[in-house]
């Protein structure tokens, strides 16, 4: 058996020409066909289109988050494209963000053949990382951007106690 038969191929890459050898070998074979298999599995995710045509839109990666960390407070941002404020409902509890909703068809069309638009409920959960003051949080909604002003409670960073290293 040669090095070159022990050289995975991938999908953009030719096989080399199979040997005698090689295929006298039962490993080799099993090894041959498990590569061959795993490649017509993946070939599907080698598309050059857009990833976001072939999934769907409430997966966990929507709605797209913006977070920014300033000295005093962080701000979320989300984009809710084609939602109303009644729609959406925001939930903090134990530090975790919780934004939800659910996004319903205008109307109720039989004769559609093809739609790319997507409906139903989403939920995205967002881990802060902060003690937040909950009574001060504000929220705004405009032209489809959800705005989430998280201010920092200012006792937690009080809490913090430096511990000294001993040698």
């Amino acid at each position: 058996m040669s090095v070159r038969d022990l050289v995975s191929w991938g999908r953009r890459s030719q096989a080399p020409a199979v040997s005698s050898q090689s295929t006298d070998h039962p490993f080799m074979s099993f090894q041959r066909d498990m590569n061959r298999l795993f490649d017509d599995m993946f070939r599907s995710f080698d598309l050059a289109a857009p990833s976001d045509v072939f999934t769907p839109a409430f997966t966990g990666n929507w709605p797209r988050l913006e977070v920014t960390d300033g000295d005093k407070a962080l701000q979320v941002t989300a984009e809710l494209p084609g939602l109303e404020e009644k729609d959406v409902e925001l939930l903090l509890e134990d530090g975790v963000l919780t934004i939800r909703g659910e996004k319903q068809a205008e109307k109720q069309d039989d004769a559609k053949q093809f739609s790319e638009r997507f409906y139903g409920r989403f939920e995205r959960r967002l881990r802060l990382g902060y003690d937040i003051d909950e009574e001060n949080v504000k929220a705004s909604f405009k032209n489809g951007v959800l705005t989430i002003d998280l201010p920092k409670d200012q006792s937690a960073g009080s809490r913090v106690k430096r511990i000294a290293l001993n040698q």
